[in-house]
């Protein structure tokens, strides 16, 4: 590990415990309790052993958090180019496509890949917390290994994000949606999901009971409200 990598960390636990267990291993961390592991193929290994080393038990799973990369640190709309008298709509469109309801879309200034999968470790013997991050290897079908064999507590956890990323957890012993309908198309938090979803509710009077149709909002994007530094003489004088 890199001197500057070791300057990352101002746990003296999780030094002692990554110096000594994970030096043949390839991680970085984003700050003083995030780690990233690059090698995704030995995930259960990594996470069987940050469950049972002697140096910090942490013997609980939080949680289980999904993220969606894609159009990382960008905004729908960019309005500093816009000037700063009455009214005027001097901005630009700034996103690739995901408000406007394309059905290709081409994703663009991920970090690494597309799609990663955090997870919030406590340990109660030693009063820690380790948040560790993996990214899925394929954009287009995302998936890593299920957890259930090491912690129980991740079954709902990941059938929560495979329901709303779509992100396939193997060997999961029941991974079934857990918050939409079995029916349901797409999934609700990826960033090309349309925000006005693909079907609506409604009740049938010829059939007599609720049925699904095709959504009958039509997409909009609106120019949101500009609000500039000035005082109301600059106003009235625009």
């Amino acid at each position: 590990m890199t001197e500057n990598l070791l300057n990352k960390i101002s746990n003296k636990n999780l030094k002692n415990l990554f110096e000594d267990n994970f030096k043949n291993f390839s991680y970085d961390f984003e700050n003083k309790n995030t780690v990233v592991f690059n090698e995704s193929e030995k995930f259960i290994y990594i996470m069987k052993h940050l469950k049972e080393n002697e140096k910090i038990r942490f013997e609980i799973l939080i949680d289980v958090v999904g993220v969606d990369y894609s159009d990382f640190g960008l905004s729908e709309w960019n309005a500093k180019s816009a000037n700063n008298k009455g009214y005027s709509r001097g901005i630009t469109k700034d996103s690739s496509g995901r408000y406007t309801y394309e059905t290709s879309k081409t994703h663009h200034n991920q970090p690494k890949k597309r799609f990663c999968v955090i997870y919030n470790l406590l340990s109660i013997s030693s009063n820690e917390r380790l948040n560790v991050k993996f990214y899925c290897d394929n954009d287009k079908n995302p998936s890593l290994p299920s957890i259930t064999s090491v912690w129980s507590s991740a079954d709902w956890y990941e059938r929560e994000a495979y329901d709303l990323f779509g992100i396939v957890f193997i060997g999961h012993p029941d991974l079934r949606r857990i918050l939409t309908d079995y029916g349901f198309i797409g999934h609700p938090l990826r960033k090309d999901f349309p925000l006005i979803g693909n079907v609506e509710v409604n009740y049938d009077l010829n059939k007599e009971r609720v049925v699904y149709q095709p959504v009958t909002i039509k997409p909009r994007v609106l120019i949101p409200k500009v609000i500039r530094d000035g005082n109301e003489k600059e106003v009235k004088d625009a």
